[in-house]
């Protein structure tokens, strides 16, 4: 058995540390408002997992995977929620370069409010819970004791690589802190949440 979690640790790790749209959500808050608020932010992905692991587990998120028009809905909306956190970090970016403000920025909203939503709207992480965890549940386990188990362990390596994520950005904010590299890392986050925003809303699954 504990080959068997071992192998699904390294899965679940290698899709933690993939590029997406948590990593892009936090890194446009630790430039916006510092660490502590994009700390807060990874508080809310974690909470949005631990949502979408209790849905699962109940059996919730199967229904919703398999309901062609709430998945829509959902994945519509997800989508959505990504290009407005893109176009107001670019908006912001451009509005205050027009006004010659060179002071940190600053970010509008709740921090764990925008980690929660971004990942309660994200219809994959349920085809994600639904689809590949009970290929990764250790034999002889109670189903549902094993996918509570998975889900803990991706909420607990989603929290530590995004935590690395923010004390990395902290430790370059001498670098980072000029108003032109701040300038150009808002911009390119902000093509990046919607980016990912238009792919999830062009995307077949």
């Amino acid at each position: 058995m504990l080959s068997h979690l071992a192998a699904a640790l390294g899965v679940l790790a290698l899709l933690t540390v993939a590029p997406g749209p948590d990593t892009a959500i936090v890194t446009r808050r630790a430039l916006a408002a510092g660490p502590g608020d994009a700390l807060r932010t990874v508080g809310g992905i974690a909470t949005g997992l631990l949502l979408w692991g209790a849905l699962t587990v109940a059996g919730l998120a199967a229904v919703l995977t398999a309901s062609p028009p709430a998945y829509l809905a959902l994945k519509l909306c997800g989508a959505g929620y990504l290009v407005l956190l893109g176009g107001q970090t670019l908006w912001q970016t451009r509005t205050r370069h027009a006004l010659g403000d060179t002071s940190p920025p600053g970010a509008a909203g709740n921090p764990w409010r925008t980690g929660l939503v971004a990942n309660a709207l994200n219809p994959k992480i349920a085809v994600f819970y639904t689809g590949l965890l009970p290929t990764l549940a250790p034999p002889r386990f109670p189903a549902a004791w094993a996918m509570t188990l998975l889900v803990l362990l991706h909420v607990v390596l989603s929290v530590a690589w995004l935590g690395a994520c923010v004390l990395l950005l902290d430790r370059a904010g001498p670098v980072l802190n000029g108003p032109r590299t701040r300038r150009a890392l808002g911009r390119i986050t902000g093509a990046v949440l919607i980016g990912f925003g238009l792919a999830v809303a062009t995307s077949a699954v």
